[in-house]
């Protein structure tokens, strides 16, 4: 087996999801590429730092993609399912946190039950790693990100099983949802890749966590967060209809559901900042 080095996130598409931009303060926000060894189910590291002292807390929301992530603060580190929602996470003081996004459907033969069991919730990493979770925080004192990752790296080598041929299809089936944005129903994405309907929404709930309607609805929303985070001239019934919505009507509801306003609100208030 040969062991790579981490690198930086030259190679890695641009981050999606964030719904927020601190106000105040000092935030810094950081990923680099998983070495080779490692890349069939590791997505990328991550890490995040803020410093609000003397500064009133800040509130940060995204969009969470369809991963597992590992993560480590200060005093716990805890592998963390999917979440269905918006994810909010106040941030007050000086911290920071690294992070292992893994590939959808790495995870299965680790947990050893659905990854679906874990959508909204979290599991303590010593439950999978043991005492190694110590060395494991020893990121969070690493010189820079790169040695943060090769440290997090050493320690997965040592627990993370190989990869399966279901790990890797589920990673590949994700891709092409993420990928495709003509791509609109779940019954699509099935006919796709040979299966039913419903051993597809099965395979999801074993290996990635949510189900195959979700992901591309997530994907949806994604791509109509980063055309106004982009300031692009936007017409909201063409790209609802782009994206695959019914009708305008839809596409403004599942917007204000999931981000918690209208996409006009939230590209005023995106470009007000």
């Amino acid at each position: 087996m040969t062991i790579g080095k981490t690198r930086p996130a030259r190679g890695l598409p641009p981050a999606r999801g964030v719904l927020h931009r601190l106000r105040v303060g000092e935030f810094a926000h950081g990923r680099v590429e998983a070495p080779t060894d490692l890349a069939d189910r590791v997505e990328h590291f991550w890490l995040v730092r803020w410093n609000l002292e003397g500064l009133p807390p800040q509130v940060q929301e995204t969009l969470p993609h369809p991963n597992l992530h590992l993560v480590v603060e200060p005093e716990r580190a805890d592998l963390w399912g999917v979440h269905t929602g918006r994810w909010t996470r106040r941030l007050e003081g000086r911290s920071m946190a690294f992070g292992i996004k893994f590939r959808p459907g790495a995870l299965r033969a680790w947990l050893g039950r659905a990854v679906s069991g874990l959508a909204n919730a979290s599991l303590p990493a010593q439950a999978l790693m043991g005492d190694d979770v110590q060395r494991l925080a020893e990121v969070l004192h690493a010189a820079d990100d790169a040695s943060a990752a090769d440290l997090a790296s050493d320690v997965l080598r040592a627990h993370l099983p190989p990869s399966s041929e279901p790990a890797l299809l589920a990673g590949r089936i994700v891709d092409s949802a993420a990928a495709d944005h003509e791509l609109l129903s779940a019954q699509q994405l099935a006919d796709r890749w040979g299966m039913t309907l419903r051993s597809l929404q099965r395979f999801f709930s074993q290996h990635v966590g949510v189900g195959p309607k979700w992901v591309i609805n997530r994907y949806r929303l994604h791509e109509a967060l980063a055309r106004v985070q982009a300031g692009q001239p936007v017409s909201w019934a063409a790209l609802a209809q782009e994206l695959g919505y019914f009708d305008q009507a839809h596409f403004i509801a599942d917007f204000r559901r999931l981000v918690g306003c209208t996409p006009a609100a939230y590209s005023q208030a995106w470009h007000r900042r």
